[in-house]
């Protein structure tokens, strides 16, 4: 053989060697590609390393957000990227479609993998609020189940969008892009910890402050930074409440007492009225006996009725006290709600005890025996006469009408006894006919 032809196979030998050498290309092989040229569709044209091949990465592929990627990438540059597709053949072996942004997002998978089987927590920023709940950019897209945003119910989860928040990984599936977050978890633990801290320092008769979380209809739960405790409605006012969304409102500020606390049923128990000044503090100073006060009727019972003159001030108008006229019950004249003037017979500071009057501000009906003062001597003798024996029944027929008037009013469901409520009265009715 002569020279030439041995040269020329040696030719043939290095370039098959050569062409054997190349790698093949696969869809989704990481590659190296040099950066050739940028097209007029800002694309980087680049060269698989190692190949021989050439490959197209697309503008929204890169993960620069540049609107023209010549200012950040030129000619010369080396990427990493990931093979997506092949576009097409030619002799040279083909070219492929190649992505620089979703190896990033196949590293950050990788990375929350790592986090995820530590038993690891992720920060992110919330970008939007969307049905059901809320997404979140991991460096991928993640998603927070509405019931997983927080430890209650949240109505309206545009709060959230645009916070970075702590999450627990829930579930992970870098095939399927699919990444479940839990904030909820996060709070949960938080309070745990915070409710822990709070209870092994609080103590019956302590003074704290709080924000109203929730209102019930038997009461006001409080947040006292990380631990709820409870306000029953019979703790919020010295006056009567209905209900708690009546006088308080979900996010108020609020002082309260601990009356109790219970780790091993997680109780607080709270107080609010008990920060407020005793409303029965200076009652001899704001209603002295013979006072004329406004007040509401709270309750009627067959003995009287209630009567609030003052915010957490009740007092009794006894039966005997509401007219001069007789009445069966107290509901015969009054109801409950019905604004009324009653004058101060009594008043008790060490019992909480007040006994009003309302017949007292109301003049006396003349009676048949003052109209006969204009007849006659003789007839006014007579009159005299039949009057003093109609005054003495009449003292019986008083006496018999208040016993039975305060038949059901017992002293100690009251505060004042029989002679307390109707002694003074009666009394005055006695000497005033003895006198005649």
């Amino acid at each position: 053989m002569s020279e030439n032809g041995t040269s020329q196979n040696n030719e043939n030998n290095d370039l098959l060697d050569a062409l054997n050498s190349i790698d093949t290309v696969k869809v989704g092989d990481v590659v190296k590609g040099e950066v050739l040229a940028i097209d007029d569709d800002q694309q980087a044209i680049v060269g698989i390393a190692d190949t021989g091949v050439e490959g197209v990465v697309p503008k929204k592929e890169l993960t620069t957000t540049a609107e023209d990627i010549k200012s950040e990438i030129k000619v010369g540059d080396v990427m990493d990227l990931v093979v997506i597709s092949r576009i097409g053949t030619d002799k040279e072996g083909g070219s492929y479609l190649l992505s620089q942004r979703r190896l990033e997002a196949r590293k950050v998978w990788d990375d929350i993998e790592k986090e995820f089987e530590a038993g690891h927590t992720l920060t992110a920023p919330v970008t939007q609020v969307v049905k059901g709940g809320l997404v979140v950019d991991a460096g991928v897209r993640g998603f927070v189940p509405a019931s997983m945003a927080s430890d209650h119910f949240v109505e309206d989860l545009a709060q959230f969008k645009g916070q970075t928040l702590e999450f627990k990984i829930v579930e992970i599936e870098p095939s399927e892009n699919r990444l479940i977050l839990s904030h909820r978890a996060i709070v949960e633990k938080q309070r745990a910890a915070q409710k822990e801290e709070i209870m092994a320092k609080l103590t019956a008769g302590d003074i704290v402050e709080g924000k109203v979380a929730r209102l019930t209809n038997f009461g006001a739960f409080v947040d006292l930074g990380g631990v709820d405790g409870l306000v029953h409605v019979s703790e919020i006012a010295f006056e009567r409440v209905e209900k708690p969304s009546d006088v308080l409102k979900v996010g108020q500020e609020v002082k309260v007492k601990v009356l109790s606390v219970d780790p091993d049923r997680d109780r607080i128990s709270l107080s609010i009225k008990q920060t407020l000044p005793e409303p029965w503090d200076g009652i001899e100073e704001k209603a002295p006996q013979g006072s004329v006060l406004d007040g509401t009727v709270k309750r009627l019972t067959s003995f009287g009725a209630f009567v609030e003159v003052f915010p957490g001030v009740e007092g009794l108008v006894h039966i005997s006290q509401i007219s001069h006229q007789h009445i069966a019950t107290p509901a015969d004249v009054l109801k409950v709600g019905q604004e009324i003037k009653v004058k101060v017979l009594d008043v008790r500071p060490d019992d909480h005890r007040l006994a009003l009057s309302i017949k007292a501000l109301e003049e006396k009906p003349q009676s048949a025996d003052d109209s006969s003062e204009n007849h006659s001597n003789n007839s006014s003798n007579n009159n005299r006469s039949r009057s003093n024996n109609n005054g003495g029944n009449r003292r019986r027929n008083n006496r018999n009408s208040a016993e039975t008037s305060t038949a059901n009013a017992p002293e100690e469901s009251t505060g004042f006894s029989l002679g307390d409520l109707i002694g003074d009265s009666l009394k005055k009715d006695m000497e005033d006919n003895e006198n005649n």
